[in-house]
């Protein structure tokens, strides 16, 4: 026997629409890309959406194709998102970030027919234009004063092509699960691998999302997403903060700590979401100039591991920390650090424990951690395995690429090394390419990278495993100091020392200038691996 309940398909620009009915005065600040504060409704945002779609359509346009954006956190960048996905045209993202020859492959291999970008990004893709022939036309996010001079084929600035539509349409109603949006994989080891979302997945996603313990914005709190909206499905804030009507604050392209810290201060802010290194220069800016945010409540940090001596800063600031884990592949929350009891009234070091963690995850998300061979393994918050995740928002297949990604229970190999404790809690110790495996047993590069950069003279720190004749590998920890410091291997390897297990101590410290980044903003250990390649441990001995 079926329920008879609605059969009610869930559809991104269903949350659109729901805000404007019900949240239609609730402002959407942007920081434009051309300079000034820009004020505007998620009515109106609603009803440009539907301008777009209208326009879109008349381009010939349909349900299925790829419209790629490479743009900023703006209003605009939003209203396109939505335009895009209610016709049941693909919505992909591309990361600007990329090489110019990435950005070619891979809106080659998505087949996009048009690309909308804003006015920063145009001269990358004057040098890539010749490479795309499946772009039939240009749109930049700008209007005509701003337009600038380019031979990029059909290109129109966005005002005058949006005013060529009145907006009298109506979104289109189909299978829930058909795809609304696409965003590609960094390639640190290979070609960038596109992942599919679908609209049941980004609404399913949103809803996990809106939970206390994950992101929890309300309406009447203000959201400023560092995250970028290029950058894994924006952490799906752009379909959780309109769902709950929650007032939202686009940085637009200026991420420094000043510029973060006005929209912050100016607006209000209750939450925010970004990388630890956005955190980073606002801390510093902060710092340096006595300042506060009493309005600040909850920032989330995901995209790599955000430092004890970070959780501190805001903790100390009355500000709540939340530790987030996701990929891609899981449109991405996987996990966030909330204090749920028996941990509720934990302070000092303790709450600091776990805080540092992963955190558990949302319903929505299952997980497990395995051996090599495939063996569940305990959750007791001391064996690391291999970690995997299941769920309605977890991709089962890359797009265009013919190979089997789940296992045989279903679940996505995450590529990740974790523990994961009896009351869920989960703590990544190493990407399983990163991990050090000295004389048969794991060292983690992320709790000695944690460690290190506690120090007060450290700006960033890596960890990478190097060749030693008796233990197979050792670890070798390379140091960037922060400006005006400086210290000696000693010293760090002393303030080290005590505070993790002797055999995982550090075999040597090398001093850098600067630590390589993906595009998205992790360490490159590629290339750190490459640039030590022939580096040995002084008197190593078999």
């Amino acid at each position: 026997m079926l329920g008879l309940m609605q059969d009610w398909p869930l559809l991104c620009h269903r949350i659109i629409a729901h805000a404007a009915a019900i949240h239609g005065a609730q402002e959407v600040v942007t920081r434009s890309v051309e300079g000034p504060i820009v004020r505007t409704t998620y009515r109106q945002i609603h009803d440009r959406a539907l301008q777009v779609s209208q326009v879109l359509t008349r381009d010939g346009i349909k349900l299925g194709d790829r419209v790629a954006t490479i743009a900023w956190n703006t209003a605009r960048h939003l209203e396109v998102w939505y335009g895009i996905m209610g016709i049941g045209a693909i919505c992909h993202t591309v990361n600007p970030r990329l090489f110019p020859d990435q950005i070619a492959w891979i809106i080659n291999h998505a087949q996009d027919r048009i690309v909308m970008t804003d006015i920063t990004f145009v001269p990358i893709l004057e040098k890539i234009a010749d490479k795309l022939p499946s772009v039939e036309r240009y749109v930049v996010l700008t209007e005509r004063a701003h337009m600038p001079e380019t031979h990029l084929k059909n290109a129109v600035a966005y005002e005058d092509w949006v005013a060529e539509a009145d907006g009298d349409f109506r979104w289109k109603t189909f299978d829930e699960n058909t795809a609304a949006a696409m965003c590609y994989t960094s390639g640190t080891t290979g070609d960038p691998k596109g992942v599919l979302y679908s609209h049941r997945s980004n609404v399913l996603h949103a809803l996990m999302a809106n939970t206390g313990d994950s992101l929890g914005a309300n309406a009447a709190d203000t959201m400023l997403p560092v995250v970028p909206l290029f950058h894994a499905n924006s952490w799906g804030i752009a379909f959780s903060a309109p769902s709950m009507g929650t007032k939202l604050v686009f940085p637009g392209a200026k991420l420094d700590g000043a510029s973060v810290y006005e929209l912050l201060s100016t607006e209000k802010v209750t939450h925010t979401a970004g990388v630890p290194t956005v955190w980073l220069m606002l801390l510093q800016h902060m710092t340096a100039n006595n300042l506060k945010l009493p309005h600040l409540r909850t920032v989330v940090c995901g995209g790599s591991a955000m430092p004890r001596s970070m959780i501190k800063a805001f903790l100390d600031m009355g500000v709540r920390p939340r530790h987030a884990w996701g990929m891609t592949e899981m449109s991405p929350i996987g996990t966030l650090a909330a204090l749920k009891p028996p941990f509720a009234e934990l302070a000092g070091e303790a709450g600091l424990d776990i805080l540092q963690t992963q955190g558990y995850p949302p319903f929505g998300v299952e997980m497990k951690i395995t051996d090599d061979a495939g063996k569940d393994l305990p959750w007791d918050g001391k064996t690391f395995g291999r970690l995997k995740v299941a769920g309605p928002a977890v991709a089962k297949a890359y797009y265009r690429v013919d190979a089997d990604i789940l296992d045989e229970d279903g679940f996505f190999d995450t590529g990740d090394v974790a523990t994961i404790d009896a009351h869920g809690y989960m703590r990544i110790t190493d990407r399983s390419k990163d991990v050090i495996k000295s004389g048969g047993e794991w060292i983690s590069t992320i709790d000695l990278e944690n460690l290190a950069v506690g120090h007060p003279a450290v700006a960033e720190a890596a960890v990478i495993g190097v060749y030693h004749p008796k233990w197979d590998e050792r670890p070798l920890l390379i140091v960037q100091l922060k400006q005006g410091q400086n210290v000696s291997r000693e010293e760090i390897l002393k303030f080290m020392d005590g505070k993790i297990a002797k055999w995982w101590m550090p075999d040597d410290v090398a001093f850098v200038d600067g630590i390589p980044h993906t595009a998205t903003g992790k360490i490159l250990k590629t290339a750190l691996r490459e640039q030590f390649r022939e580096y040995r441990f002084p008197n190593a001995a078999a």
